[in-house]
């Protein structure tokens, strides 16, 4: 309408022809003409599409609607046919049954695109048992003491108003999948129908007339655990307004105060608990606690696959001459292996770790995933250290020398070519047992402590970074008696060292 009122605007107000607005709007001549002339502005009545009654089937229709709805749970090709739904209203009724297969199958079509027909654009009001809705929220946490801006995936059920919440330290397929997969673990099964928000990670393009042309990895990760995915209109995230109501809640209720803890995924199981316990409080609507209105969510649920989704995306990346490469466009550099330099590596993604593989599929180097959109840098230095243990003689020679801390360079740089090969090997051995940092510590230690020999690594190490070992008391059994304590008596040596230098004593 806004268009039409601007032509006969520039027609009637502005005074420009016909051409003029036809070349300014783009539309055709005939067009802006049936505007201008255009007296009747009535809008027309909608017509009501007339249903198929079907009236004889009335007695038959709530059995034939139980079992299409059940097939929502069955997979595609063990879902009920026309036919068999037919046969099984013959088996039970028999001769009482008098209805044809005709009348049987143009309801069972009507029926099945009211229940398996896509519906794009909107929620509905009414929430079905077993529809989830997910989304990913801003969350702050302490891993082993370092602060992160994460994320938190929310999966919550409307119906119910129960939800589940994951931590990550990003936002990507890999955690989308990751948490999903470990909800879904924990309920047992996975929920028929999950509305999203239209991210890039899931949808590669929103075509015209409300469709999706989603990723091919979001599309394998449907088809494995056969739910169905719906979407919000673009720029419309609030009309799954239940589960951002869930991001907001578990995040005053279970985030606050920031959380601080050594390992996340460990984190996520407590999580997973917190929200079960959460489950027992009245809904804030309906009669009875959420865990009691989520028994219908938890019958709706389809199986799990008996075989796992492997939620890590596999990808290819050429390093260079340091074995090292990067990825999230350049920012991120991660560390392979010496004997990699310069070649094309395969690399597993996963939520929390980016593994480098050999061509026999097996784990070179693991690193923690860097997450943020600035220069960082992940350094194993094991195959490294190793390396230069074997060749201490080149160590000066090579770009790997460079890429040492100062303290470790200081260290050796009296050493002999032997002494070297051996500090190298036991930094190697440190960094193994604890961590390579941990090792550059107790080589600035043995700096200041003016010490060079291994066995001195070994021990400053030790009671650096080592818990010492507490040894409970020995007890004696009652069998073996209480010896008398032994009081030594040195009066006698006392004597005879008053008499140094006498013979005889």
């Amino acid at each position: 309408m806004t268009q039409i009122k601007d032509i006969r605007k520039m027609y009637f107000e502005e005074g420009k022809n016909i051409s003029q607005i036809a070349r300014e709007t783009g539309h055709d001549r005939k067009t802006v003409r049936a505007y201008l002339d255009k007296v009747d502005w009535n809008q027309k009545p909608p017509k009501v599409k007339k249903e198929t009654a079907f009236p004889k089937l009335n007695p038959y229709k709530d059995d034939i609607d139980t079992w299409l709805n059940e097939d929502k749970k069955a997979r595609r090709k063990q879902r009920h046919t026309a036919k068999r739904i037919y046969d099984r209203l013959v088996e039970k009724y028999g001769e009482g049954f008098n209805c044809s297969y005709r009348t049987v199958a143009g309801y069972v079509a009507v029926k099945k695109k009211e229940i398996f027909s896509a519906k794009e654009g909107f929620l509905p009001l009414k929430h079905t048992p077993g529809e989830a809705q997910a989304d990913f929220g801003d969350a702050d946490f302490y891993e082993n003491g370092r602060h992160y801006r994460g994320k938190s995936l929310t999966l919550s059920f409307p119906h119910s108003n129960k939800g589940y919440t994951q931590l990550f330290k990003g936002e990507n397929q890999e955690c989308l999948f990751e948490g999903l997969k470990a909800i879904f673990e924990h309920i047992g099964g996975v929920p028929p129908r999950i509305w999203f928000d239209n991210a890039s990670t899931i949808v590669a393009k929103v075509i015209k007339g409300g469709g999706r042309n989603l990723t091919d990895d979001f599309m394998r990760f449907m088809e494995h655990y056969r739910f169905e995915a719906a979407f919000c209109n673009v720029d419309a995230g609030h009309e799954k307004g239940n589960v951002e109501n869930k991001v907001g809640y578990h995040r005053r209720n279970m985030l606050v105060p920031v959380p601080r803890f050594e390992d996340i995924s460990e984190f996520n199981e407590e999580l997973l608990r917190r929200c079960e316990e959460d489950a027992k409080r009245t809904h804030y609507r309906k009669n009875g606690t959420i865990e009691e209105l989520y028994r219908d969510d938890k019958t709706a649920l389809l199986e799990l696959p008996k075989t796992a989704f492997d939620t890590s995306k596999y990808i290819t990346v050429k390093t260079n001459g340091y074995g090292k490469f990067l990825l999230n466009k350049g920012l991120h550099e991660y560390s392979s292996a010496p004997k990699f330099a310069n070649k094309y590596v395969l690399v597993r993604l996963t939520a929390f770790h980016v593994t480098v593989l050999d061509e026999s599929y097996r784990e070179i180097v693991r690193h923690e995933r860097l997450y943020g959109n600035y220069k960082q840098q992940s350094m194993q230095w094991l195959p490294y250290l190793n390396l230069l243990a074997r060749r201490p003689g080149a160590l000066k020679y090579t770009g790997v020398y460079h890429m040492l801390p100062q303290p470790i360079k200081e260290y050796m740089e009296d050493l002999s070519k032997q002494e070297k090969g051996k500090v190298l090997r036991t930094i190697a051995d440190l960094t193994q047992r604890s961590s390579f940092e941990k090792a550059v510590e107790t080589i600035r230690a043995a700096l200041s402590y003016g010490v060079t020999d291994v066995d001195s690594l070994i021990n400053l190490h030790s009671r650096l970074h080592e818990k010492a070992l507490q040894l409970e008391p020995v007890r004696l059994p009652e069998h073996i008696p209480n010896l008398k304590r032994y009081e030594p008596n040195f009066i006698a040596y006392d004597k005879c060292l008053g008499k140094a230098g006498v013979k005889g004593c």
